[in-house]
C-alpha cells in the first residue's frame, strides 16, 4: 500500500528510536541501519490505518528482524577474522540514543556491547528494551511473544550475566579527556612504568582489525603485557607510517560515553580505542581499526566539531 506522508512522518519520528534499538541489539551501527530500513519497508507494505498504536508495531517488527539477525550473525561471528568487536558510536551520533540515566548510559557502553554478546538473542532483547529504554514487562511480553513473568525472570537472569562482568567507573565529558590526555602521555613517554600505574592489574587489551587491518587475534592480559603492547604501539617508525598510509592525528573524545582515542589520517577515522575506566584504575582497552566498523564513525567525525588534536602521531 502507498503510504501517506502522515505515514512517513510517523516512521521518521520513530527512527532515532528504532536505530538507538537495533544497534544495541546487533552491535553495528551498519546492520542497524539495514534493520531499520528493513522495518520501514514492512511498515510501507502494512495498513497502516489498521495499526492501533504505531511505535508498539514498528518496535516489534524491529526486534524480531534483529532477532533474526543475531542469530546468524553468531554463525558468522564463529569464522570471523581475530576478535570481534562491536562498531564504536562517536559523541553526538543520535544512535547513541537516550542518555538521561546512569543505566541508560552504562547500557550503550563497548564494554556491556561485549558482554551483551554472551547473552541468547532473547536475553540481549529483554536486556536492552528494559534496561535501555526502560519498556515494562508487559509491552516486552507483547513484543517476543512470551509471558510477563518469563520477561522478567529473563531479564533478571541477563542483569545478572552482565553485571558480573562490570565494574565500570562513570565519568563526565572532561574528565574522560583528562584520562585519554594522561594515558597517552604514558604511553608516548617510551617507557613502561608510568603505563603500569595507570592500569589495573588485570587489564586487558583487545584488537578488532577483521582481517583487513593487523590486529593481534589473542588479547593481551595483564597490566605488564598491556603496557608493552601500548608502549609499542605509539613506538614511532617507518613501517607504521607506511602500513596507515601517513602520519594521523590524535583525539581525545568519547566513543559510547567511555574515553576514547580517535586516530584520523585526511578526515578518515582509521582507529578508535575505547578505554573502560574503573576505580582501581583503566581496566580495558577496545581497539576497532576495522575500515568497515569505522564508516559511520567517519561520516560523524566529518559533521562535528572536535577540536584541534592533541598531537600528530609519529607513525
Amino acid at each position: 500500500m502507498a503510504l501517506t506522508m502522515n505515514d512517513v512522518d510517523r516512521f521518521e519520528a520513530s527512527r532515532p528510536r528504532l536505530e538507538a534499538i537495533a544497534y544495541r541489539l546487533l552491535g553495528s551501527a551498519s546492520e542497524a541501519e539495514d534493520a531499520v530500513q528493513e522495518t520501514f519497508l514492512r511498515w510501507q507494505a502494512a495498513d497502516a490505518d489498521h495499526i492501533e498504536v504505531p511505535e508498539a508495531w514498528l518496535t516489534k517488527v524491529l526486534t524480531n528482524l534483529c532477532l533474526n539477525q543475531l542469530t546468524s550473525a553468531r554463525a558468522r561471528r564463529e569464522t570471523y577474522v581475530g576478535q570481534w568487536l562491536p562498531e564504536p558510536l562517536l559523541a553526538g551520533d543520535p544512535m547513541l540514543g537516550p542518555a538521561d540515566t546512569a543505566e541508560r548510559r552504562e547500557a550503550v557502553s563497548f564494554a556491556v556491547l561485549t558482554l551483551l554478546e554472551r547473552l541468547s538473542p532473547n536475553e540481549r532483547a529483554v536486556y536492552v528494551l528494559r534496561e535501555a529504554f526502560d519498556y515494562p514487562h508487559r509491552e516486552i511480553a507483547a513484543i517476543l511473544d512470551i509471558s510477563e513473568a518469563a520477561s522478567q525472570q529473563i531479564f533478571h537472569r541477563a542483569r545478572k550475566h552482565v553485571a558480573a562482568g562490570r565494574a565500570r567507573t562513570e565519568i563526565d565529558e572532561a574528565a574522560a579527556r583528562r584520562i585519554v590526555e594522561e594515558f597517552l602521555a604514558a604511553a608516548t613517554s617510551g617507557q613502561t612504568e608510568p603505563l603500569v600505574r595507570l592500569l589495573t592489574s588485570d587489564a586487558v587489551s583487545i584488537g578488532d582489525g577483521g582481517g583487513k587491518v593487523p590486529a593481534r587475534a589473542k588479547a593481551f592480559e595483564g597490566a605488564l603485557a598491556v603496557a608493552k603492547f601500548m608502549r609499542g604501539l605509539f613506538k614511532p617508525g617507518k613501517a607504521k607510517r607506511a602500513l596507515v598510509g601517513g602520519s594521523p592525528d590524535v583525539y581525545a573524545t568519547t566513543a559510547n560515553g567511555d574515553p576514547a582515542v580517535v586516530v584520523v589520517l585526511d578526515g578518515r577515522v582509521i582507529g578508535v580505542m575505547c578505554l573502560e575506566v574503573t576505580a582501581e584504575g583503566i581496566a580495558g582497552f577496545r581497539n576497532q581499526v576495522n575500515p568497515d566498523k569505522l564508516e559511520r564513525a567517519t561520516r560523524v567525525w566529518a559533521a562535528t566539531d572536535h577540536g584541534e588534536p592533541l598531537f600528530r602521531s609519529a607513525f
